[in-house]
């Protein structure tokens, strides 16, 4: 019994010493950015920017003052075009931007699903998002131009967050542009192809660039495509459904003529998947409820989120 009792004693002793040998678990860095970091309790007050001050071109003065309409999920009757600033939590603010333009058929906006609720996600992934308010070519009424105004609106977007980085935290060489449907068309319009001639007298903000440093398209119209400058144009990421009768094989054009010319371009077409998919939220398939997670990795891929992908400018 004596024998026994040492021997188990000797057991317990030697794996003590293993137990206090062992290192402990390592802990994520708390800088790290997991894939899904968690929204602000208490988001900031959403800003919003005037992207004209002066009132856009072509835009008839008295009309300028007329209120929007925002209507169940939509927002028409535009015509003094804006961002809506969701900045980044400053836990895992990595300084990259990117506009997000809501489609809607150059008719309307559809302001949630593909604006606000977009610009959060692009929070989590540490990203500054500002949403855009463009002029629609399409309402009933409208006296404004896709190519001229709308396309004209997204270039201001870009002038105007390279203008203002140092206010707003953000590096200006990492400003992309997300669109959907409708607002995919003016992303491929300012990416891929030539700014045409201005028609009023440029101002301080006009001298910036106003091609984006990456693009995404997601579920785009077939304007812009084909592209007229493709060998000129930034880093694209573009997704769409196999079933979209109207997007997809502007998606697939699209990356065939981006590849052709030596852009770095991704494409992912889902199976059985149709128009309007936004961020998979309302969808039963596993791959598109989880394609912002590639969405994510394509921008760290690309050094987007740690400033390979651009010049890095100190963080606030």
């Amino acid at each position: 019994m004596k024998r026994m009792r040492a021997t188990a004693l000797a057991l317990l002793a030697c794996l003590a010493s293993l137990i206090l040998s062992t290192p402990a678990m390592a802990q994520p860095s708390p800088s790290a950015l997991p894939p899904r970091a968690p929204r602000p309790l208490n988001p900031p007050p959403q800003q919003v920017f005037a992207l004209w001050p002066e009132g856009a071109p072509g835009t008839d003065p008295a009309r300028r003052k007329e209120p929007e309409k925002a209507e169940s999920y939509y927002i028409r009757n535009i015509h003094d075009p804006s961002l809506t600033a969701y900045p980044a939590d400053p836990r895992h603010d990595n300084g990259a931007a990117v506009i997000v333009i809501p489609g809607g058929g150059h008719g309307f906006l559809v302001w949630k699903t593909e604006g606000t609720d977009v610009a959060l996600r692009l929070n989590q992934m540490g990203v500054h998002a500002f949403v855009l308010k463009y002029r629609l070519a399409r309402e009933e009424g409208s006296t404004y131009s896709i190519e001229r105004d709308a396309a004209a609106d997204t270039r201001r977007a870009i002038r105007y967050l390279r203008a203002n980085a140092a206010s707003l935290g953000i590096d200006p060489h990492r400003v992309g542009v997300m669109g959907f449907s409708a607002g995919g068309e003016l992303v491929s319009l300012v990416s891929d192809n030539p700014e045409p001639a201005r028609g009023w007298k440029p101002d301080a903000v006009d001298r910036q660039d106003g091609r984006p440093d990456f693009q995404i398209l997601v579920f785009p119209g077939p304007l812009g495509v084909p592209d007229k400058a493709a060998k000129d144009a930034p880093p694209a990421f573009i997704t769409s459904g196999s079933l979209d009768a109207c997007c997809m094989l502007p998606a697939l054009n699209l990356y065939t003529r981006l590849q052709a010319q030596g852009v770095p371009a991704e494409l992912h077409i889902y199976a059985e998947a149709d128009h309007a998919f936004n961020l998979g939220e309302r969808s039963g398939l596993l791959s598109l409820q989880h394609w912002p997670e590639r969405l994510a990795d394509w921008l760290a891929d690309g050094g987007w989120l740690d400033g390979r992908g651009g010049k890095a400018v100190p963080r606030r």
